[in-house]
């Protein structure tokens, strides 16, 4: 008695231990498709009869609308879609398999599910994106500090700051849009992993599900998981990006910085400290950053050294490119709402914009346009001033340029009133006019551009996902 009961708890851990029934609720819809397009191609290639084909398909129109809670048991969801079919239709229904393993089945599931999330993150991208090009129109004019090594460095725009961050995730939007041309290719009719002797039509059935093409080689096509690698690195990297983002929220609504002020919604107070608020969710943009490099690095783990053809590893890595395709979207969804609500403190950004003596370069530079010197030089003399640590006078200038140089500074045309230009933030950030400076005149022809490459952009999602669309309803109304 107690050998027996032992045996069946050790059946029930095998099969706890086999089944991926819960990752499987994400792609249940997507099955369901992939069952419609197979059926509609073996009934035009006579391989099933329209009156069975019919009655499966009325099977599916059931279960769909009934939802995955109408599934019993089974090891996975394929598993149990059939033993439904099976059920409602007969022996008969089991033709629905036909020439198809489970292999390229779950394969081109991954890859049709995948492909809704993709286009729907691209689509929260470009509002992100959006939104950042919107705040940067309105600050073209707004003199705020600029960093490096977290130490103020040069003045610069909230327009340039914000329109850094815009370009950071457009690459990541044209990473994915580039890998989407990877996932939206079709599996379906490499069986096992050697394709079939039944003669399907593989180019018929990845037009009914709107894929753009075919993962053609039948043992690749089921057994290799790179287009999941490649979404989980372009999360990874978008993550990054976003958690840059992120940090710069908390930094700067620091009392020591005090630039920026959270709405409410993204913030909390502390549960024992009430003259906190605390810039929760910008926090944990930087935390689920780590979680997605972390599906990432187990996704690469699991995948490396798999031999040739299938294996069963590879369900493993499913829960972790949806864990990983949720925590990117809602971090993308939140920061779009943090920036948009965002206050700034425009009087201290002002303030803050000259200090640790950020004018300095552009007082090197002017001497060297102004008298002619070596930037080297004008650097050593600039240097001399700020190790005073006061504000520099002409007379200064001219006794630490005669030193260094050999002449005054005034000597040669450099006047006080070009010593306060250089001094001046505004000024600094005017003359930096060049390409992708953040002068207001060249930020401006940024934010024009940036918004035609978004409207481009969200032109070729509208394509896509129309194709897509088509592609599916024509699929649903064959019967």
């Amino acid at each position: 008695m107690f050998r027996d009961q032992r045996l069946g708890e050790s059946r029930q851990d095998v099969q706890d231990y086999l089944s991926s029934r819960e990752a499987d609720e994400r792609i249940f819809v997507a099955d369901l498709l992939v069952d419609r397009a197979h059926l509609a191609m073996l009934r035009e290639q006579g391989l099933i009869s329209g009156e069975v084909c019919c009655r499966i398909l009325e099977a599916l129109d059931d279960l769909m609308k009934e939802g995955s809670q109408s599934l019993g048991a089974g090891e996975d969801v394929h598993e149990a879609i059939e033993a439904y079919v099976l059920a409602r239709v007969g022996p008969e229904g089991g033709r629905m398999h036909t020439g198809r393993s489970r292999n390229d089945e779950v394969a081109t599931c991954i890859r049709l599910a995948l492909r809704t999330q993709m286009l729907d993150l691209l689509q929260e991208l470009f509002s992100l994106q959006a939104t950042l090009v919107r705040l940067a129109e309105e600050h073209t004019g707004t003199v705020i500090p600029g960093f490096t090594h977290t130490q103020h460095a040069q003045p610069t725009t909230l327009a340039h700051h914000l329109l850094a961050h815009a370009d950071a995730l457009g690459r990541d939007q044209s990473r994915l849009e580039d890998a989407y041309q990877r996932v939206n290719l079709s599996p379906l009719g490499a069986a096992a992993f050697a394709s079939t002797g039944f003669k399907i039509d593989r180019q018929r059935t990845a037009q009914l599900l709107g894929f753009d093409g075919l993962v053609e080689n039948s043992m690749d096509a089921v057994s290799s998981r790179d287009f999941i690698l490649e979404v989980l690195s372009c999360l990874s990297i978008l993550m990054v990006n976003a958690s840059r983002l992120a940090e710069e929220l908390v930094l700067w609504s620091t009392s020591e910085f005090a630039y920026l002020e959270l709405d409410n919604l993204y913030a909390s107070t502390s549960s024992i400290m009430p003259q906190k608020k605390n810039p929760d969710t910008a926090e944990l943009a930087r935390g689920k950053t780590g979680s997605v490099l972390g599906s990432l690095m187990a996704a690469l783990s699991i995948c490396k050294g798999l031999p040739m053809s299938y294996n069963r590893d590879l369900q493993e890595v499913t829960p972790h490119l949806w864990r990983g395709l949720d925590w990117a979207r809602s971090t993308v969804r939140i920061l779009e709402g943090c920036v948009s609500s965002l206050r700034f403190n425009l009087p201290r950004l002002a303030a803050s914009s000259g200090a640790g003596f950020s004018t300095a370069t552009e007082i090197a530079d002017s001497l060297v346009r102004i008298t002619g010197m070596p930037f080297r030089t004008a650097h050593s003399i600039v240097g001399r001033i700020a190790a005073s640590g006061t504000r520099p006078s002409l007379a200064e200038l001219d006794g630490i340029a005669l030193e260094l140089a050999g002449f005054r500074a005034s000597e040669r045309g450099f006047s006080e009133s070009d010593l306060e230009r250089a001094l001046d933030p505004k000024s600094n950030v005017a003359l930096r006019a060049n390409t992708g400076g953040p002068a207001p005149s060249e930020t401006k022809r940024m934010v024009r551009d940036r918004r035609e490459r978004i409207a481009k952009g969200e032109q070729r999602l509208a394509e896509r996902r129309s194709r897509a669309e088509k592609a599916l309803g024509e699929l649903a109304a064959e019967e």
